[in-house]
């Protein structure tokens, strides 16, 4: 069974969504939770499903700590699931085309720093973007810069709140993100 790694840094609806879809599945398990935040909502939920909650500093992470405790789980993929820092270059290179994050928009457009979560939502709605959608990518030194996985579109009225298209594209999250790393730990 292939083994999954999560980061994240926030409520954790998404990592939730993982782990339980790969608990129903033998073709991988998440394995660890890691987050920066000792107060992140993912922590409880990974626990819930008995799943091992990493909590770390920045500094942790910069420093190569924080590879030598994912090398301890020996993951085949690693997943940022809401994860809002830089990842580390020493990890990237360990882990060449084994890291994934998903993305709140259609990159290129509305990527880098500072892009995520509402600040996306309410910049596609004050441009009055036509459609937005979710990115899955993998991830390179540079923010939301990877060689995209998958993108998936919504259509947008011109009409909705920028909470409204925060729904509508957790949904698509929700929906895709577990099918796409299906797909990757298959090949």
């Amino acid at each position: 069974m292939k083994k999954i790694v999560i980061f994240a840094s926030g409520s954790g609806t998404n990592a939730e969504n993982i782990i339980k879809y790969f608990a129903e599945t033998k073709i991988g398990t998440v394995v660890a939770v890691f987050t920066n935040r000792s107060d992140a909502k993912v922590i409880e939920r990974a626990q819930n499903y008995q799943v091992p909650a990493v909590v770390f500093s920045k500094d942790d992470l910069n420093e190569s700590k924080i590879l030598q405790k994912i090398n301890t789980f020996r993951p085949d993929l690693i997943v940022l699931a809401g994860f809002l820092l830089k990842f580390p270059q020493d990890i990237i290179e360990a882990y060449p085309d084994k890291i994934i994050n998903i993305h709140p928009a259609l990159l290129p457009k509305y990527g880098g720093k500072g892009m995520y979560g509402m600040n996306i939502h309410r910049t596609i709605v004050e441009n009055k973007e036509k459609e937005t959608g979710i990115t899955i990518h993998f991830v390179n030194e540079n923010y939301d810069e990877g060689n995209i996985l998958f993108q998936k579109n919504i259509i947008l009225s011109g009409n909705e709140t920028a909470e409204e298209v925060a729904h509508k594209i957790h949904e698509l999250e929700q929906e895709h993100f577990p099918q796409v790393i299906e797909r990757l730990l298959e090949n």
